[in-house]
């Protein structure tokens, strides 16, 4: 019986590994090896990364109301808030982003939803 079971064991375990071999590569995350050097370490997931420009949307300073912390900016489309482009006040997650620029400036600026309100968190110069 021992046989049997010792049989049935390694069938079993064959069985899953031919299983296996069948999936996609996806689907053990191996799709991104490719973009990985052998001598770069994995990043962790608590590692912050700079924003990306692409997470940056283009707009021009329309007013600023530092009383307020609020800044009216006329923008693009913001792509992580599946947002059109139009003029809007938003208020600053920051009051010291208001001294990085001036009405009529071009800039860069990343805003998300927090506490159920759409706020600025980033102004970079347009270049």
């Amino acid at each position: 019986m021992t046989t049997f079971n010792n049989l049935m064991n390694r069938s079993l375990s064959l069985l899953a590994l031919a299983g296996a071999a069948t999936l996609p590569l996806s689907a053990f995350g191996a799709d991104h090896m490719d973009k990985m050097s052998p001598k770069e370490p994995m990043a962790s997931a608590s590692v912050a990364s700079p924003m990306a420009a692409a997470d940056m949307t283009d707009g021009v300073i329309r007013k600023i109301d530092k009383s307020l912390k609020k800044i009216t900016i006329k923008h693009g489309e913001i792509k992580n808030l599946e947002m059109p482009g139009m003029t809007m006040v938003f208020q600053v997650k920051d009051e010291s982003l208001l001294d990085k620029a001036k009405v009529g400036d071009a800039i860069k600026f990343h805003a998300e939803k927090q506490g159920g309100s759409i706020v600025v968190t980033d102004i970079q110069p347009a270049q």
